[in-house]
């Protein structure tokens, strides 16, 4: 039996039914990903699961028990949730926000230690957020918000993690280093744990190299990328740039071009 699923749901908000009769199962040690159209009730799935919405009819299994019989801090210390949308309490800081996300492991005999430390820092290098530890999040973009939000769910540290939608807000750079990290995550807690070698750096984008006119009277502008002018002694290759054709002779242009090839020959000639 895996970990955590559903039996024969009915998933509504008052009178408004969402899904009705919905089994399934998250197989355990997996990397899954809930797909589907807007307003299809992908965040009420998640929100059912978590235990932040009981079902009509059906139940949530949890490691084999009805989850909203469990205590919720023994169901925050095994699964965690990042919300599609998160409002952070007015005047808290980053460090402090994510802080929160150790209160599960807290407890009368068991309070703030260096291990709870350490996890709050590693969480935040690991989503790219330690330089902001001081600031307050409502300070803070959508993007580097988001990236907040993400580093207290890993500061949980949950054999399960639920998140709905964790790219929201996101560049496409960050979007990368998310699902990057999700992987990461999962190979670390899989059956067989491993650290994934670090990410290479992105390469730099390609560009154009700058458009530069051969040398000599056997020069004809415009020519493709591959194509080396014989005439001007075995140039270097030209690097074919967009909507960049050669003029035609008629046209203003291609006399302006022939002209200054005229020029330029007489000029080296003295």
């Amino acid at each position: 039996m895996n970990r955590l699923s559903a039996e024969n749901v009915t998933l509504a908000y008052d009178q408004r039914v969402i899904a009705e009769h919905l089994s399934v199962e998250i197989p355990d040690h997996s990397f899954t990903v809930v797909v589907g159209p807007n307003a299809c009730g992908k965040s009420t799935l998640l929100r059912a699961l978590s235990r932040m919405l009981k079902p009509s009819e059906g139940r949530v299994l949890l490691d084999g028990q009805a989850i909203h019989s469990l205590p919720a801090k023994k169901v925050a210390r095994t699964l965690g949730l990042l919300p599609q949308s998160s409002v952070a309490p007015d005047g808290i800081t980053v460090g402090d926000l994510v802080a929160r996300g150790r209160y599960p492991h807290q407890s009368l005999l068991r309070q703030w230690s260096a291990e709870d430390e350490r996890v709050v820092r590693e969480s935040m290098a690991r989503t790219g957020v330690a330089d902001l530890a001081e600031r307050y999040v409502d300070e803070l973009s959508g993007g580097q918000r988001q990236r907040v939000w993400i580093a207290m769910a890993l500061a949980q540290e949950t054999p399960l993690l639920l998140l709905d939608e964790p790219t929201t807000y996101l560049d496409i750079q960050h979007q990368i280093d998310v699902l990057d990290l999700c992987a990461d995550l999962h190979e670390e807690q899989g059956p067989h744990p491993r650290r994934r070698p670090a990410r290479p750096q992105p390469r730099r984008p390609l560009r154009h190299p700058p458009h530069r006119p051969a040398r000599g009277p056997g020069h004809r502008p415009g020519r493709a990328e591959g194509h080396r002018d014989r005439r001007a002694g075995g140039g270097g290759v030209r690097a074919a740039l967009p909507g960049h054709r050669r003029p035609r002779d008629g046209h203003p242009a291609g006399r302006a071009a022939a002209r200054a090839s005229r020029t330029k020959a007489e000029a080296t000639k003295v």
